[in-house]
């Protein structure tokens, strides 16, 4: 039990503080509740962050001025348990503190307060005063500073109850809103993959999970988004994805690539051009930003771009609007923007080769794409979707593939990365001619000395991916077991066989 304060009444500030979140609602009753053991005419409280802003203040009574017995510049320079009492404020010959207005202890007067105690502790991350006030003077002495702390004590457990509640709620809320998201990333994925056709998303690796997640989070929004990325690695497929799963999903995508068009042809491609703008141009012709209306554009390359064409490209995110080549008449852009490139769009800027304003203007959230190389779980993921397409177009069930051939997928640097991936698989199930796919219908180029080969060694490389799969999952095993396209029984065989139980 606090010293000064009876255990009766330690359980009734405990009670009152704990009954709310905000200790500001019970604070009258909180004063009378210690009149006994520390009678006053008015408590006052006031709470500070760590920057020393008031943020919150409360009065049992309204009877005097709003304005507190410590300021936040003075409250800075305290020690927590510091105490101050005031025998006379009208005999006082030095100001209150600094920043207090002159007509300050004029107020206290006309009030008719004369003496206070005040004491300051912590509450968590803030520091908590409380004010005890007298219409007498002299009514406070050193006996009963112990008292008032273990008072303020009380009241700061009250604050911490409130911060804690507050944290837990957005504790709580952030957790809500990740699982939301969660659920989101694997619906939307599930029902994608569920589509035929090469702009499928397949992928079980940490790294490919955390670039759907990026993309599910920002196509909620029509913010402009920037791809990067080895070429073939899925960049276009990652803006489809964008484009369905947006608010824009029922308009239009028109992709661009800025570096399979003339210096001279790109900027008409783009914004469109009216009859005589230039040699050659004998009607109108709408560009494709006027063909995006309503969807989503996408400018792949957009490092090959001309500094004229960039210059127009940074007024229509800027401007939302743009002119036809020969004509001065604005017109409105309702697009979404999503940029990609294969180059170092930095380094670009830095060389002069692209206009910084734009490329701060397009990489208001980028996404980058790692190879394929870094992720290898997913050529198992792609390999099977792949498989999967290409018996479909030749009519047929999807050929299968040898453990030696599945070895040498996994070992193959895969410079093109899914593209090159794709491309060999369909020349493999042309030659395998509906058998099993072997090593020697890949037809992979041998890699140069020191930049890795096919392995010998399945068992070796499977166990690998075996690991790699649980520590992705953190040992979930059935998650670890669809991320690797095997059944739990095939994958608890695989754990005894390797020794990894």
């Amino acid at each position: 039990m606090a010293a000064g304060l009876s255990l009766d009444l330690s359980e009734r500030l405990l009670s009152l503080v704990g009954s709310v979140l905000d200790v500001r609602e019970v604070f009258p009753q909180v004063s009378q509740a210690v009149q006994d053991v520390l009678p006053h005419d008015r408590l006052a409280m006031s709470l500070h962050d760590e920057a020393r802003s008031l943020v919150a203040y409360a009065v049992s009574n309204q009877d005097g001025p709003t304005l507190n017995s410590l300021t936040s510049a003075e409250i800075g320079t305290l020690q927590d348990g510091w105490s101050r009492i005031v025998d006379d404020i009208g005999t006082l010959t030095t100001p209150w503190a600094v920043s207090d207005p002159p007509d300050y202890r004029s107020l206290i007067a006309q009030a008719g307060y004369r003496s206070v105690l005040s004491v300051l502790v912590r509450a968590r991350q803030q520091r908590f005063a409380i004010h005890f006030w007298s219409r007498r003077p002299r009514a406070f002495s050193d006996d009963d500073v112990p008292v008032a702390r273990h008072i303020a004590l009380h009241l700061a457990l009250g604050v911490s109850h409130e911060q804690l509640a507050e944290a837990a709620q957005e504790a709580r809320a952030a957790r809500e809103r990740a699982l939301r998201l969660e659920r989101r990333v694997a619906a939307l994925s599930e029902a994608l993959e569920s589509r035929s056709g090469f702009g499928r998303m397949s992928g079980t690796s940490t790294a490919w999970t955390q670039v759907v997640t990026a993309a599910t989070q920002v196509a909620a929004t029509d913010t402009t988004v920037l791809l990067t990325g080895e070429s073939g690695t899925g960049k276009e497929v990652l803006a489809r994805y964008i484009h369905r799963v947006s608010p824009r999903r029922h308009g239009p995508f028109v992709a661009v690539n800025c570096a399979a068009l003339p210096e001279q042809l790109l900027e008409s491609e783009l914004f469109g051009h009216e009859r005589g703008a230039f040699t050659g141009a004998q009607q109108r012709k709408p560009g494709q930003i006027e063909a995006a209306a309503g969807g989503v554009l996408l400018l792949d390359e957009v490092s090959e771009m001309t500094v004229s064409a960039q210059v127009k490209l940074l007024r229509v995110l800027q401007e939302r609007e743009f002119t036809r080549l020969g004509s001065t008449k604005p017109i409105k852009a309702d697009i979404r923007l999503i940029a990609a490139t294969n180059r170092d769009l930095r380094a670009a800027m830095e060389r002069g080769d692209f206009r910084a304003d734009l490329y701060y203007r397009l990489q208001v959230f980028g996404i980058h794409v790692p190879p394929l190389r870094e992720r290898p779980e997913d050529i198992v993921a792609l390999t099977a979707q792949f498989l999967e397409d290409i018996g479909r177009s030749f009519g047929r069930t999807a050929p299968g593939l040898t453990q030696d051939a599945k070895a040498a997928l996994l070992g193959y640097p895969w410079r093109g990365n899914a593209r090159e991936l794709r491309n060999v698989l369909e020349r493999a199930a042309i030659v395998a001619e509906g058998g099993l796919i072997v090593p020697e219908h890949l037809a992979l180029d041998r890699p140069e000395p020191g930049t890795g080969g096919a392995p010998t060694d399945v068992r070796t490389m499977e166990r690998q991916l075996i690991e790699r799969a649980l520590r992705d999952t953190r040992g979930n095993k059935a998650k670890a077991a669809r991320h690797l396209g095997l059944t739990r029984k095939q994958l608890y065989h695989r754990l005894e066989q390797y020794g990894l139980r």
